[in-house]
């Protein structure tokens, strides 16, 4: 008996399974701990600010609020469901609360993915192998924003579209309206899951025409579900992403981010893949072998190698959608593995129930509660955190000593000059969809220097300048007699316009 054989059995058992799970997800949350991305996250500060706006208003902004050069601009605030959670995290649990919020999403994503593994392969050890090397990939990119709902929305999405297609019972897919009626209202990559359905009802609506007409090639998987059915549900489902204070002004929003240009050119995780890092290569061969499981199988499945070939296109074009390709790779490779890819439905692991997954969270929650000392995750570290990474001593010599308005300020620290020193409306932030190309390559040319600075409208009209002391204005505004120094450390540079003297 060989060692594999003779291991099989202890891997088999309910206790070891569950204790690996946990072991997993914990792992992922002391990671998150450790990392502290939420309070490092440039834009959680006016997201944060927005919900306070919303809580205080019982209302959703629909222009520009707490920005003084786009105030009257239109602007629809399309994750408001998670600017809330957020401001009643804040205001429940203080700066830890912010912590807390991004680590639970953050393990909402891996549970998510092992979730849709589990359930398309049948196998536990596989699922949770997978999980690793996914959220690996992806999962530690980018700081826990709106964005991950997104992420575990997808995963429901594209494994109820799968589980679907394959038992050929469509009742499945009823969940879908009620989960873009959420969606919608917690994120604007609702539209990702748009394209999922969509392309899943092409796909199968183009392989009925090919064979009304007799030209489908008998090696392609043939569309399993009624087309009337999945039409009409495409359509309730584009309907229930109108429900919301926002109606149809998220779709809007993407029409407008579909025209924007600077801001790939400028923000990093906006940029193509450099494969500099491991979660790069390793996007790369999950790409590889989610496409490698298409091609496996006996018969070609049309909608997932259309959807692994757009998803390519837009992940890699994109660090920060690197999760749009690997979660449907991981999809396909698990989905190959499934009983009834095999004929027979071999002996599959029992999923946990209810119970064992309320057991698992419980664990996972008090271990990371425990680890969590050992990771400094309290509320005073990110008192430290955020006054190594922000212009804290900047704003309280501001506060102590007024300079009068209006604030010309450096993008990056919008957002939290926004939440931190709400008494003066920002001149810029990193709500890139209010302010437009041309405001954007505004800020930037001006704030390193550029020639144009001094033609600069916002700063010519500015009472303070606020400033990273790193950057080529803050340097260039000492020498410009428009302005005096009033205040200077290794992180902020405070500027005061200097009074003309009357005659």
């Amino acid at each position: 008996m060989s060692f594999i054989e003779e291991l099989r059995p202890f891997l088999r058992l309910r206790w070891m399974q569950l204790c690996a799970l946990v072991t997993l997800l914990t792992g992922v949350g002391v990671i998150a701990l450790q990392l502290k991305f939420s309070v490092l996250d440039l834009d959680i500060w006016w997201h944060l600010k927005v919900g306070d706006w919303i809580v205080e208003h019982l209302a959703v902004p629909h222009t520009g609020i707490l920005s003084r050069t786009a105030a009257n601009r239109p602007w629809v605030a399309y994750s408001w469901g998670y600017e809330v959670l957020l401001s009643r995290a804040y205001a429940w649990f203080g700066l830890l609360g912010i912590g807390i919020l991004g680590t639970f999403l953050t393990l909402a994503v891996a549970y998510a993915v092992y979730w849709m593994l589990r359930r398309l392969s049948g196998r536990f050890w596989l699922a949770c192998a997978l999980t690793a090397v996914v959220c690996s990939a992806f999962l530690f990119n980018g700081m826990p924003r709106p964005f991950f709902f997104s992420m575990v929305l997808f995963a429901i999405t594209l494994t109820l579209l799968l589980e679907a297609n394959r038992s050929g019972r469509d009742k499945v897919l009823y969940w879908l309206p009620p989960i873009f009626l959420l969606w919608a209202n917690l994120h604007i990559q609702f539209i990702y899951g748009l394209f999922l359905i969509g392309l899943f009802v092409g796909v199968s609506l183009g392989q009925r025409l090919a064979n009304t007409l007799g030209i489908a090639p008998g090696f392609l998987l043939p569309p399993t579900l009624p087309a009337k059915n999945l039409v009409v549900l495409s359509v309730v489902c584009t309907l229930a992403t109108l429900v919301g204070p926002n109606f149809y002004h998220p779709y809007v929003a993407v029409y407008e981010y579909s025209k924007a240009k600077f801001a790939y050119s400028v923000i990093q995780e906006l940029q193509p893949l450099t494969f500099r890092w491991y979660n790069e290569y390793a996007e790369l061969l999950l790409t590889a072998a989610g496409f490698f499981a298409v091609g496996w199988q006996k018969k070609l499945d049309p909608f997932k190698l259309a959807l692994l070939t757009v998803a390519s296109v837009v992940a890699f074009r994109t660090m920060r959608d690197a999760w749009f390709i690997c979660i449907p790779a991981a999809a396909c490779i698990a989905d190959l593995r499934a009983p009834e890819a095999e004929g027979d439905r071999p002996k599959y692991d029992r999923p946990e129930s209810w119970f064992e997954s309320a057991g698992v969270a419980v664990a996972v929650v008090l271990l990371l509660a425990l680890l969590s000392r050992g990771t400094d995750f309290n509320q005073r570290s990110f008192d430290r955190v955020i006054s190594a990474q922000y212009p804290v001593n900047a704003i309280n010599f501001l506060r102590r000593n007024p300079v009068p308005g209006p604030l010309y300020n450096n993008l990056n620290w919008g957002g939290f000059l926004m939440w931190y020193m709400p008494d003066y409306p920002v001149a810029i932030d990193g709500r890139n969809d209010l302010y437009g190309d041309d405001l954007d390559r505004l800020f930037f040319n001006s704030q390193n220097a550029d020639t144009s600075y001094t033609t600069d409208p916002y700063l010519n009209e500015a009472g303070v300048v606020l400033l990273d002391s790193q950057l080529p204005l803050a340097k260039i505004l000492t020498v410009d007699p428009r302005f005096q120094l009033v205040f200077h450390d290794e992180i902020a540079t405070v500027f005061a316009r200097r009074q003309v003297p009357h005659d």
